[in-house]
């Protein structure tokens, strides 16, 4: 079965969604992007989500880190919790 690991962080809007990334872009460490903006706990690990599985994760979600490139900042994705960047950091 396949696995993936990713890093994600959550905010409120589509708007400062976009903002992050634009910093993010701009050359601020994903990780620090997390810890500063992101509402989700795993904000403390710098958005670090571990490894899982398809399924384990709602489906907009697992849509992106199934088929994203891997190292790539992807987002806005919208979900029912709000609006990540997500980047994938390992799949197998």
């Amino acid at each position: 079965m396949a696995k993936a690991s990713a890093r994600h962080l959550l905010v409120s809007t589509e708007e400062k969604c976009l903002e992050v990334k634009a910093e993010i872009e701009a050359g601020l460490d994903f990780g620090e992007a997390a810890k500063k903006y992101s509402s989700c706990p795993s904000k403390a690990q710098g958005g670090d989500l571990g490894e899982f599985g398809p399924g384990q994760m709602v489906p907009e979600f697992d849509k992106v880190v199934f088929s994203a490139d891997i190292g790539t900042i992807e987002g806005p994705v919208q979900t029912q919790f709000g609006y990540h960047l997500l980047e994938v950091t390992a799949r197998s």
